[in-house]
Parts: structure tokens; C-alpha cells; sequence
């Protein structure tokens, strides 16, 4: 019955996806259809609607909205310019500057406002023609900016982590957030030696000079940003607030340094709310209705099946974890990142527990793992975003993207094999 129940739910999901429902629709009708399978029909629709709205019943994903809604304050008020001047200020003399200050930018405004998306949209809309402006290739300015775009995701704030936590039953969103710094920080890296490379190899122009003054004037200029991270990461590693309420605390903070960067204006408050309410909405439809399909797949025992398939392949930790991080490749390529978390982390988590991977560090390699569909075709979010700013096909983009795509699969496998690269500061600060 379990193997029926998952080629049930499988198929369904293709055949909703490939006539076009929309995937949060898809994800809860397959639930139902994988549910009537074992229960009649009035019990399974009531148990797959009860199970979205309790699934949403969670002050934990109040912080979801409140940080979307600070992104899209900080998206609109200014503070991608500041963070933008600073990393001119840091990195823009090197050669081929311009490539480093679109990663330092998005890596700097990632952590900010936790979102992938805003981030390639507010630094690629500035950087992608100013860098095109200076001689760089435009397919190439494009992958450096969708796919350094990936790195807030796991640096926090990370509204993607605090799904995560969620799936996985209520792992603390503190140790998750302190945890993806050094990944996050490795992926960036890992972007900047491709760029480096390329720069060197097509003789790109350096930038302009900057005096020390000018460096430690944009810094100045550029604290009142930083400072959110120091409230909000510092305010949970500290004890003073949760997640959610550190949220809330981001969203004040962002609202007063727009209007002290006098970018925003009461007027423009509505559409801001607005633009929040829909993306929001969005997420947590996907939330609901991915939770119900938690809930059917564990009635049907489908996690226990595969994880005795995957046990009957190999007990070795190292090849385990090199199949699911080939399974969760190939689901990235055609599958957003926030339903493929909650879908998966129900199937995966026990495997790798049971393997002894602690559950923070499997969360930092899947969200790592999940960020490079997002640079992907055919439904990478952050490579429609690159495109439609630049005006490019996507089929240009994928060459330069080919060996950026080598070494983020490189620091995969570095943070997969080397766990305290992950644990070694959520356990420094006490989680």
C-alpha cells in the first residue's frame, strides 16, 4: 500500500504541475488524491483542511511576513545603495572590482533582508548595467548577480531557514541562523574565485581608486544599515526576543532608516504593504498546503519507505548523503525552494538522523543544495529575475553560470563532509 500510495502521489503532482495548477494548489490537491486512496472522500478533504489550518496555527511563522515586509522596506528605502557604495569602498580597486562589489552587495543585502529574490532585484538593478556600462560581458554580470543573490539565503536573517524549522519540528531558528554564516560566507567566496578568474583571463578594467577617507566615509554611511543585523541576530543569540518578535523589531528598524534616508514617504506605505501582503500570501499558501502533504505522507508511511530504500542502497553516511544531495539537485532544477523544503525535510531528516547528521547541519546543506535550482532553468526563480533585469535570454546566461554552478556543487560538498564547518559556531554561542 505505502509503494501505491507514493507512485499516487507522484504521478498526481506531474499531472496538476504539467496542466498548468499552480504548485501550492498542485502540493494540496495530490494530498488529497494520495489520501482518498486509503480514507472516503468527506474524511480526506476535512483531514487535509484541517491539517493546512493547524499547519498555519504557528507563531513561529509570524516572522515569515514581518520579514518579508522589512525586505521590502529595505528593497525600496535606500539601503541597497549604501551597502552597494561600501562594497565599492572594500573590494571595487580589485580587478575585475565591479564583479566583487555585486557579490559583497548581495551578500551584505541577503543578510539584511533575508531574501534572495529582493536582493537580486534591488543590487542587480543598479550593478548589471553599471558593470555592462564599464565592458563587462552582460550574460556574465547576470550569473554573478542571480547566483551571489543565493547567499542570503543562508545568511541570516533567512525566512527559508525559518521554514526549515518548521518542517523539522521546531529546530531552533537561533542555532539555524548562526549556523549559515560560514556556509553562506564560502559560497560568496566560492562565486568571487570564478570571478577573479575571469576577470584576470578577459583583462577586465579595475575601478576607480578610492582613498581611505572615502572608504571609512561609506562605512560610516553604511552602519545604520548593518546595525540590522547586530539588533536582530544579536537581539536571539542574546536571549532578548525570538525570532518572530525579532521580525516585528526588523521591520521598525527598517521603516525609521527609510524615512531617515527620506526614500519612502507615508504615500508610498500602502503599495509596500500590498507588494508584502501578496508575496507573504504566497508562502504561506505554500506552507499550508505542503504541511497537509507532510501530514498524508507520513499516513502512508511513504518517508519510512524511502528511507528503507536508501538504507538497502548503502548504511555508509558519506554515500547516503552524496544520494540525497543528488536527489535534492535534481528536485531543484524543477521544483521553488520553500516547497521543496517542506516536502522534503520529512523524507530526508529521519534518514540522515538516523545516520547520526545532526538536524542544523542538514538543513544548512539543503537549503545550500536548494539555492542552485534557484539559478536553474526551467523554474529558477533568481535566473528569471537576472534575466528580465538585464534583458537577456536565459540560453546566454547558462556558460558563464557553468563554472559558478562547479563551485557552488564544490562548497556543497566541503560543508556536507565537514560538519563543524556548520556547528562550530551555533555551539560557540551555546545552541
Amino acid at each position: 500500500m505505502e509503494l501505491f500510495g507514493i507512485i499516487i502521489l507522484i504521478v498526481s503532482f506531474i499531472i496538476f504541475l504539467s496542466i498548468g495548477v499552480p504548485i501550492a494548489y498542485s502540493i494540496g490537491l495530490s494530498a488529497t488524491v494520495t489520501l482518498l486512496v486509503s480514507i472516503d472522500p468527506i474524511p480526506a478533504f476535512t483531514t487535509v483542511s484541517q491539517r493546512i489550518a493547524t499547519g498555519l496555527d504557528s507563531f513561529t511563522l509570524l516572522a515569515i511576513p514581518f520579514f518579508v515586509l522589512a525586505g521590502q522596506l529595505m528593497n525600496q528605502g535606500g539601503i541597497a545603495m549604501k551597502l552597494i557604495d561600501l562594497a565599492k569602498a572594500l573590494v571595487g580597486r580589485f580587478p575585475g572590482g565591479l564583479a566583487f562589489v555585486n557579490i559583497l552587495s548581495n551578500m551584505l543585502f541577503g543578510a539584511i533582508s533575508g531574501s534572495a529574490a529582493a536582493s537580486a532585484s534591488a543590487i542587480g538593478s543598479f550593478m548589471t548595467p553599471r558593470m555592462v556600462e564599464e565592458g563587462y560581458d552582460k550574460s556574465y554580470s547576470t550569473a554573478v548577480n542571480v547566483t551571489s543573490a543565493t547567499t542570503g539565503l543562508s545568511i541570516p536573517p533567512s525566512n527559508v531557514l525559518i521554514v526549515y524549522s518548521l518542517a523539522a519540528g521546531g529546530l531552533s531558528i537561533g542555532a539555524l541562523f548562526i549556523a549559515g554564516y560560514i556556509p553562506g560566507i564560502l559560497t560568496g567566496l566560492g562565486i568571487a574565485a570564478v570571478a577573479a578568474t575571469i576577470a584576470y583571463r578577459r583583462n577586465y578594467p579595475l575601478a576607480e581608486k578610492v582613498t581611505f577617507k572615502y572608504g571609512v566615509i561609506k562605512f560610516l554611511d553604511a552602519i545604520p544599515s548593518l546595525g540590522m543585523i547586530i539588533v536582530v541576530i544579536g537581539g536571539i543569540i542574546a536571549g532578548i526576543f525570538t525570532a518572530t518578535e525579532a521580525a516585528g523589531i526588523a521591520v521598525v528598524y527598517a521603516l525609521i532608516l527609510s524615512f531617515i534616508y527620506r526614500q519612502i514617504s507615508v504615500k508610498d506605505l500602502p503599495n509596500i504593504l500590498l507588494r508584502s501582503v501578496i508575496t507573504s500570501t504566497i508562502v504561506l499558501l505554500l506552507v499550508g498546503t505542503s504541511i497537509g502533504l507532510s501530514w498524508v505522507m507520513s499516513y502512508q508511511e511513504i518517508p519510512q519507505e524511502v528511507s528503507n530504500g536508501l538504507l538497502a542502497l548503502s548504511e555508509n553516511k558519506f554515500v547516503i548523503l552524496i544520494i540525497i544531495n543528488i536527489l535534492l539537485l535534481l528536485v531543484g532544477v524543477f521544483m521553488d525552494l520553500s516547497p521543496a523544503v517542506l516536502i522534503f525535510t520529512p523524507i530526508f531528516l529521519p534518514i540522515v538522523t538516523n545516520i547520526g547528521v545532526d538536524p542544523i547541519h542538514f538543513g544548512i546543506i539543503m537549503i545550500l543544495n536548494l539555492s542552485i535550482g534557484l539559478c536553474t532553468p526551467p523554474v529558477g526563480t533568481l535566473l528569471f529575475i537576472g534575466c528580465s533585469i538585464s534583458k537577456i535570454g536565459i540560453e546566454k546566461v547558462i556558460r558563464p553560470l557553468l563554472p559558478i554552478y562547479a563551485v557552488m556543487i564544490f562548497i556543497l560538498l566541503i560543508i556536507t563532509y565537514f560538519p563543524e564547518l556548520t556547528l562550530w559556531l551555533p555551539r560557540l554561542f551555546g545552541f
